[in-house]
């Protein structure tokens, strides 16, 4: 296979701005912090060979000089090695990160990822599917839609929520992610076009990205989506299919509502456009859960819907679905027999056991997250006053934070060093966008999450204070 180069362009776009004025941190530091980011983000890939010092020093208006000391740090860190005809090639450190992590804490605090530790009734499922596990294994445990008994009980969880399923239009696969992946697999090819809202999950980006097509984001507005904005560039782009996040929206915690969904269902049928609908925070909703489905609203089959246990239950449950018409899932099958032959037999059994208990806990983990959602957002209000939360989320894992200078990048490098990993906002969209943004979860019990914040405050009151000495040089 053929090594991927990034271009020199593709780089500046993804540093976005690395280089702020301070005097305390050389530029070359900076650059390094940069591209250690996105290497540790995944923006970057793995194996990636990097443009040469002389064109990369030229396309970020830096002497050579810096961007050769830059690198050398990357690769004294392992996460660049020089390889003969390639240049410098990323990687990541054999070790994993030498980083100052938190008191009692061996490892990086990943507060760039929102997603829940499991609970006590994980261990209780897989103890169940364990004692269920022997009346299956006369069988291959070969099944690429999955356990008829798991997609029964997820058919009738649609049915609850005002879409009539049947156990035929479920399709079980390896993760809600691993879904999407199905289904460009299927329905695209390299350049096609997919509509996605902006921002976005960063992960979809990627598997877009990976299926060699283009993202074309649609903005969301102060009050969310913009079915006309939509509509207007379905109609310019042609679309192979429109991906988005109707449910608690990641980053964003926004959810739609039910006139809106009616209104894209019927763009979707006028325009003949797939939608993909991803619902993986359905169920974390905190005082009324979310509109039907946006397939409910779909008189033509156009909405093709992602589900997953992963933020529900446990993220190492790796079980997720598709809801489609039986005539997709079947091709999705036949699609899915070049990657691989199912899922695992045990995970489906858990996640059974999970769905017929779920209401014995998941009452108590929503009013968890809702306690540690206002202590979180009471903590960013005075510790941080200066950064705005957009909206307060009514579900959903994350808050959307708006800074008041496009500073996450270099916060998110600074806070990388300190041993804590923060959700640039440029993850989450395209071509450099959102640098004034971060998502933060608030996954994390109160006092941990405090004690973090508390340690990110400094480092952000030292960005600020230099960005506003050199301000006041300039200006004298």
């Amino acid at each position: 296979m053929a090594q991927r180069r990034t271009g020199s362009a593709s780089l500046v776009k993804l540093l976005g701005n690395w280089h702020q004025d301070l005097p305390r941190t050389p530029v070359y530091r900076q650059l390094a912090d940069g591209l250690r980011l996105l290497i540790l983000d995944g923006r970057l890939p793995l194996d990636s060979r990097l443009p040469g010092e002389r064109e990369l020093a030229a396309a970020l208006g830096v002497s050579r000089t810096t961007v050769a000391t830059a690198l050398a740090q990357l690769r004294d860190e392992g996460y660049l090695a020089s390889r003969q005809g390639s240049g410098s090639v990323t990687i990541l450190p054999e070790g994993g990160q030498k980083v100052s992590p938190l008191p009692g804490r061996a490892t990086t605090l990943d507060l760039s990822t929102a997603a829940l530790t499991a609970g006590p009734e994980i261990h209780q499922a897989y103890a169940s599917a364990l004692i269920a596990l022997p009346e299956y294994l006369g069988s291959t445990g070969y099944d690429q839609q999955g356990l008829p008994e798991l997609r029964q009980v997820i058919a009738k969880r649609y049915a609850a929520r005002g879409l009539p399923t049947s156990a035929d239009q479920i399709m079980i696969v390896n993760g809600a992610l691993s879904g999407f992946g199905l289904i460009l697999r299927m329905l695209t090819g390299p350049g096609d076009r997919v509509v996605i809202d902006h921002p976005t999950y960063p992960m979809a980006l990627t598997a877009i990205k990976g299926a060699s097509c283009r993202a074309v984001p649609v903005s969301l507005t102060e009050q969310g989506w913009d079915p006309e904005g939509l509509a207007a560039t379905i109609a310019q782009t042609s679309p192979r299919l429109a991906y988005l996040l109707a449910d608690f929206h990641n980053p964003s915690g926004r959810c739609m509502d039910a006139a809106t969904r009616q209104t894209i269902a019927d763009i979707a049928a006028r325009t003949r456009t797939t939608i993909v609908a991803d619902e993986t925070m359905v169920d974390l909703w905190y005082d009324t859960p979310p509109p039907p489905p946006l397939a409910a609203f779909d008189n033509d089959e156009r909405v093709i819907t992602l589900g997953s246990a992963g933020k529900t239950f446990w993220g190492g449950l790796r079980i997720g679905w598709i809801r489609a018409s039986t005539r997709t899932i079947a091709s999705l099958i036949q699609t899915r027999d070049s990657l691989d032959l199912g899922s695992p037999l045990l995970e489906q059994l858990a996640a059974i056991n999970l769905f017929n208990e779920a209401e014995n806990f998941l009452p108590q983990r929503r009013e968890m997250l809702r306690q540690q959602r206002d202590a979180c957002g009471e903590a960013i209000r005075e510790l941080f006053p200066d950064w705005k939360i957009t909206i307060v989320p009514q579900g959903g894992l994350s808050w959307w934070i708006e800074l008041p200078k496009p500073l996450a990048t270099v916060f998110a490098a600074s806070a990388e060093s300190i041993g804590i990993r923060i959700g640039a906002g440029p993850r989450f969209g395209s071509e450099g966008a959102f640098e004034r943004y971060l998502r933060l979860p608030f996954t994390l019990e109160p006092t941990q999450m405090r004690a973090a914040l508390e340690r990110l405050k400094p480092l952000w009151e030292n960005l600020v204070q230099a960005g506003n000495e050199y301000a006041r040089k300039a200006v004298v």
